[in-house]
């Protein structure tokens, strides 16, 4: 029940409240690469993420994935079955192993009823979710592939020096290009010494430099 108290949407619900919403949901184990829905699809139901990670991603005219966010546990995704939107943007695919809980759309629709502040802040997930993939698509539109690469190792990092359990397709996947051309320019980075490539980790030697890669004009 943890899982539910970390998100936003749940933050006012008291205890017999998370006990019943738990009834209420079906739980799933998936097994990395399950997809939950395809863009184009009906919306009917809920996801909650109780475990493991999911990526939402949709596919470029040439079919390339472009990630355009990463859930973690607490997340909800699946929310514009809820919002009037009847159709799926986007698709969901597990990352990991995941454990997910499955709330159809009539139980929402009971739940919005009972905390009509839910549906608000389900329209400020919709909303940031918007400007997340607005945010990709421009710049996939306008940067270079080295300043998308770039970018997103600073973000993957969290401040700190490495970035951890990515693969090079996952990275491709986020910034909208191909495996190999990610490869290609992280052997650049690391020959000019910003970064230095292990198995499934890559450690930031040069911040400023990649910061300044970023803010280039």
């Amino acid at each position: 029940m943890a899982y539910l108290s970390e998100n936003d949407l749940f933050q006012d619900f008291s205890r017999q409240e998370m006990l019943q919403m738990e009834r209420r949901t079906t739980m799933r184990t998936c097994e990395p690469g399950r997809i939950f829905y395809q863009a184009g699809e009906t919306a009917e139901t809920l996801y909650i993420l109780k475990e493991g990670t999911v990526h939402l991603y949709r596919l470029t005219p040439d079919g390339r994935k472009l990630i355009v966010a990463t859930l973690e546990k607490g997340a909800v995704f699946g929310e514009l079955a809820l919002v009037g939107q009847r159709m799926h943007s986007t698709f969901a695919e597990a990352a990991t192993n995941a454990r997910i809980c499955i709330m159809g759309r009539t139980e929402v629709k009971q739940l919005l009823l009972a905390k009509p502040q839910m549906a608000l802040r389900l329209l400020k997930i919709v909303g940031e979710r918007l400007h997340q993939t607005e945010r990709q698509l421009e710049q996939m539109a306008f940067n270079s592939i080295s300043r998308r690469l770039a970018r997103k190792l600073l973000e993957l990092s969290y401040g700190r020096h490495t970035v951890e359990g990515y693969s090079h397709q996952e990275l491709a996947d986020m910034i909208g290009t191909y495996r190999e051309t990610v490869t290609a320019t992280l052997n650049d980075f690391k020959a000019q010494r910003m970064i230095a490539v292990g198995r499934k980790h890559i450690d930031i030697l040069d911040r400023d430099r990649l910061e300044m890669l970023v803010s280039e004009l």
